[in-house]
């Protein structure tokens, strides 16, 4: 089923109940509004991952939503689970769902326990956070 919103309402709706989307289409400048906003949803822009697909031939480039930060670059504070979680995306898009799956539970899981960056609970760096999710996708 699709439907046409304003941004506006769109807005208002991923807030009020985000689970009535599952794809939602938009030009580059709301989509990074929306994306923004939905990122914050999920716990944080470090966290969200994006895939963006031609539609014509099916390539894709899938990337965190988060921006470059130069403030906190090199500081061992950025979240990795974004970036790492576009890489389940994309291996998804390449037609491997098990080892997007393998990928999205080590993510899971390091979070749950608390294995992670301190912006979602943790007190690892970026690299000690990514190196917990690479344990369990080792293990």
């Amino acid at each position: 089923k699709t439907r046409h919103l304003l941004v506006d309402a769109a807005a208002m709706q991923l807030v009020k109940d985000p689970g009535q989307f599952d794809v939602i289409v938009t030009g580059n400048l709301f989509g990074d509004i929306l994306s923004d906003l939905t990122a914050e949803l999920v716990g944080g822009m470090g966290i969200a991952p994006s895939g963006n697909i031609n539609p014509t031939n099916g390539r894709g480039l899938f990337e965190p939503v988060h921006g470059t930060a130069p403030d906190i670059a090199g500081k061992g504070l950025v979240n990795p689970v974004g970036a790492i979680l576009s890489a389940a995306m994309m291996v998804k898009h390449l037609g491997v769902p098990e080892m997007a799956n393998a990928i999205e539970g080590a993510v899971e899981s390091a979070i749950r326990a608390r294995e992670c960056t301190p912006d979602i609970g943790g007190d690892l760096s970026t690299s000690q956070a990514g190196d917990a999710i690479v344990k369990r996708l080792r293990d």
